[in-house]
């Protein structure tokens, strides 16, 4: 709180409010800052509030910046002077929207300045155009491009270089590539953003013809890194960002962690932690592409070593610790890792953390943890629109609460694509195949337009609810409306939905016709139907292809074992098993999984180390004398299926 009393200066003296200026924090303070001006006329000093305005203009501070907004719009914004005056105090109020929270704004008062018959020079273009830029804005930066042509401004090299950013920012690389090659005059940070440019859009030998092309006095470390991160994306051409990496005549931090990351990345880990050996100085992104490298190999021992070893964390370095868990089915080590980090340190989760730690949820369909996440998701007021709201509704849709993925995808204002794909991949889980259907149908109405992984969750919907009609309309739209090349995923739920409907043979066509070559899960799926609508001849033909096809796996022989004994060929069935000896394949065990008190309980098909084996079985016991006498013949069925050896 800001206190002006016993000065020793006059009343209206400009001294006291200039004093606590840099005191000024809180919309509290703004107010008092106000009311100063008010009760001692300094708001109508036009050279305070100048210094007032360039002062708050630039802080951190929201608050203090939407003030300098308001003293300018309300005292300066509306003067007129002939000739047109000094643009340099509307430039800093431009900037204060290009560069904070509102760039539409900086279009907005370009307009109003242009209006008021303001001067514009290149510093106002340049900041219109950097507003622009960040939310893509395509059109309005061609306007703008046109306009500094008009005025004078469009040749100087600063405006140009804003000009490129904002086409290669938009993805549009011909029309940066013309700007760079109209250009009377060039420095280092023209030819830095067209290689950074080409290097983000995968036209790396486009980035080396301009790097080598480069004076060499222009060329710093932006330009040798950027050229070394467009290299290290691929395996292919990390020889190449070697090479250069040697050739560099100074670097920095980045230039190891750029050739690290892409050593890691490449699964080149070994040469990775070489270079991390040799680094004079490693910071906290060099750990975390060890870790990541590591993690990302599978060797989740070693990455957690290298996560201990860090001498200090920060939130991404413990998001790649915890994707590591979860690509790797860890998921408790998830939770764990992202307990400790609420506990232990002082690191706040972000929206990756959140998402990684609701997936975990899911896949352990603990739903009590997943209510306390969203419970700090809500409380820290975390937004809902991106990747951490499609997360929420998969975590709710796979622990069984439908209705809460429903008020959560509800309450998301703005959804994009991914919400909806989450909702119909949800509704597919629980077998609600109509309303997934309906969702569907509902995007198009909302002209939300799908993608390959919407018309996927639709069509596996459909598939586990029986809707064969559904599903082929679906499958038609895809391609012939929307355009959508279908790939194997989309072939396979095809294949599944006419198969489980019993349509076998209209299946057994579709295979045939498919322009993809059909993988070990498109036949599996195929034979699995045949098993159950009893179609023998046909199950054992592809249960013989898929043998062919991949003989390391067990379901093929178990389902083609399970053919025989239905049909009584017991022989056949020995000889499987006998097959399956020699080939040392062994049945994987089912397994199921329940939540009781928070704590998550494990088990498989002939397991009995469980605690608690005999009250379960004397509670089964009870259940099956109070059920009827069929019903307690299919629980008898079951469990014997589920303990037996």
């Amino acid at each position: 709180m800001l206190v002006f009393a016993n000065s020793n200066q006059p009343w209206n003296s400009s001294f006291p409010t200039v004093y606590h200026l840099p005191k000024c924090r809180t919309q509290s303070d703004v107010k008092q800052i106000h009311g100063r001006l008010i009760t001692t006329g300094l708001i109508e000093n036009t050279s305070f509030t100048t210094k007032l305005i360039l002062s708050f203009c630039s802080s951190p501070r929201l608050p203090l910046v939407q003030f300098a907004r308001y003293l300018f719009f309300s005292r300066h914004a509306r003067r007129t002077r002939n000739p047109p005056f000094d643009p340099f105090l509307w430039n800093a109020v431009i900037k204060s929207f290009s560069h904070g929270d509102d760039p539409e704004g900086a279009i907005e008062m370009f307009n109003l300045m242009i209006e008021n018959g303001v001067c514009v020079d290149k510093f106002s273009v340049s900041l219109v155009l950097k507003a622009c830029s960040r939310i893509g804005l395509m059109k309005e930066g061609m306007q703008i491009h046109g306009f500094a042509r008009k005025c004078g401004v469009g040749s100087d090299v600063f405006v140009q270089n804003c000009l490129m950013k904002l086409y290669l920012r938009c993805g549009c690389v011909e029309f940066a590539r013309q700007v760079f090659d109209r250009m009377p005059a060039r420095d280092s940070v023209s030819f830095n953003s067209m290689i950074d440019g080409y290097v983000k859009c995968g036209m790396v030998n486009a980035a080396r013809e301009l790097f080598d092309g480069m004076p060499v006095g222009l060329k710093n470390l932006i330009s040798w890194n950027s050229m070394i991160n467009g290299y290290a994306q691929s395996e292919d051409g990390l020889e190449d960002a070697c090479d250069l990496f040697e050739k560099m005549p100074e670097r920095n931090p980045v230039s190891w962690n750029l050739m690290i990351h892409g050593c890691a990345k490449c699964e080149k880990i070994e040469i990775a932690r070489a270079l991390f050996n040799l680094m004079p100085e490693r910071d906290v992104i060099s750990w975390t592409n060890m870790i990541d490298g590591y993690a990302k190999l599978g060797r989740l021992d070693i990455a957690r070593v290298w996560f201990d070893k860090m001498p200090k964390r920060d939130v991404i370095s413990c998001n790649s610790m915890m994707a590591g868990y979860l690509q790797y089915g860890c998921e408790k080590e998830v939770l764990k890792l992202f307990h400790d980090m609420l506990s232990c340190t002082k690191l706040s989760p972000d929206d990756t953390t959140l998402s990684i730690a609701l997936s975990a949820v899911g896949q352990l369909g603990c739903i009590d943890e997943g209510l306390a996440i969203h419970s700090h998701v809500v409380e820290n007021r975390f937004s809902l629109g991106g990747k951490l709201g499609v997360a929420l509704i998969d975590m709710y849709s796979k622990c069984g609460n439908i209705h809460n993925a429903m008020w959560v995808f509800d309450d998301v204002k703005e959804k994009q694509v991914d919400h909806w794909n989450a909702m119909i991949g949800g509704f597919s889980i629980q077998g609600l195949g109509n309303l997934a259907f309906e969702l569907f149908m509902k995007m198009e109405t909302c002209s939300i337009e799908p993608d390959d992984i919407t018309f996927i969750g639709v069509l596996k919907a459909c598939s586990h609810s029986g809707l064969v009609k559904e599903g082929i309309l679906c499958f038609e739209l895809m391609r012939k409306v929307h355009k959508v090349e279908p790939k194997l995923q989309h072939y396979g739920c095809m294949v599944d939905i006419l198969s489980r409907a019993g349509y076998i043979e209209e299946a057994m066509k579709f295979v045939e016709k498919m322009p993809i070559e059909p993988n070990d899960v498109v036949w599996r799926t195929l034979l699995s139907a045949c098993k159950n609508h009893e179609n023998f001849k046909m199950g054992e033909l592809v249960a013989k292809h898929l043998i062919r096809l991949d003989p390391c796996n067990s379901s093929a022989y178990v389902l083609l074992s399970n053919i025989y004994a239905s049909d009584g060929m017991w022989d056949n069935v020995t000889n499987i098993r006998v097959a399956m000896k020699e080939n040392d394949l062994k049945k994987l065990p089912g397994c199921s999984w329940i939540e009781l008190d928070g704590v998550i309980h494990e088990f498989f098909s002939g397991d009995k180390p469980c605690l608690q084996v005999g009250e379960i079985f004397s509670t089964l016991n009870k259940s099956y004398a109070l059920a009827t006498p069929l019903l307690a013949k299919k629980l008898r069925s079951v469990w014997k299926m589920t303990i037996m050896n």
